[in-house]
C-alpha cells in the first residue's frame, strides 16, 4: 500500500467519532437520495482511487467464500471443486468456507487477483459503497473504512455531499 493509502487510513481512523455520528445521523434521517448518491461517488472516488497500489483488502480480509465461488474458481482452475477446498480452503467459526491463510492465495506480488474474472462474489462486491439499499450496510461500511482508503473518502464526499458537520 502506497504511504498516501496508509495516510488516508489513518485520518478515517482519527474521523471515527465523527463517522459513527454522521452514520447514526444517516440512519435517523434515512435521505431518500441516498443511494444515487453513493453510485455516483463510488464512481468518483474509484476513478481516482488504484487498487493496483493497495490491495490492502486482499492481503487482510478473508471473504466468505460460497458454493458457487469454489465452482466459479474450480472452473477457471480447472480443477475440481473438491481440489479447490482442500488446497485452498477451510471452514470457519461461522461454518463458512474462507481461505486457509492471509493474503488471499489469489493474489500476486504484482498486487493482481489471479483468478479475477472468477473472483468470489464477496471480493467482486467489495467495499460494497455502491449497492443499493446502502442504509443497511453502514456498520459494514464502518468496518471496511478501516481497510480501505477509498470507503474513507467516500464517507468524507458524503458527509460533505450532506453538509454534516459534528457538533
Amino acid at each position: 500500500m502506497t504511504e498516501e493509502y496508509k495516510k488516508i487510513l489513518k485520518e478515517g481512523a482519527r474521523k471515527a467519532p465523527f463517522t459513527l455520528k454522521f452514520f447514526k445521523w444517516l440512519k435517523k434521517t434515512k435521505p431518500k437520495d441516498l443511494d444515487i448518491v453513493m453510485g455516483d461517488l463510488h464512481s468518483e472516488v474509484f476513478d481516482e482511487i488504484d487498487c493496483l497500489k493497495c490491495a490492502n483488502c486482499c492481503a487482510s480480509l478473508g471473504p466468505r467464500i460460497t458454493d458457487r465461488d469454489i465452482d466459479k474458481i474450480a472452473s477457471h482452475l480447472k480443477r475440481k471443486p473438491s481440489a479447490v477446498v482442500q488446497q485452498y480452503l477451510k471452514i470457519d467459526e461461522d461454518n463458512d468456507y474462507v481461505f486457509t491463510s492471509m493474503p488471499c492465495p489469489f493474489l500476486g506480488t504484482d498486487k493482481y487477483c489471479h483468478i479475477y474474472s472468477s473472483r468470489p462474489k464477496a471480493c467482486a462486491e467489495y467495499p460494497h459503497t455502491d449497492r443499493r439499499r446502502f442504509i443497511q450496510l453502514l456498520d459494514l461500511t464502518i468496518k471496511n473504512s478501516t481497510t480501505c482508503p477509498a470507503v474513507c473518502i467516500v464517507i468524507e464526499k458524503l458527509a460533505d455531499h450532506y453538509k454534516f458537520k459534528s457538533t
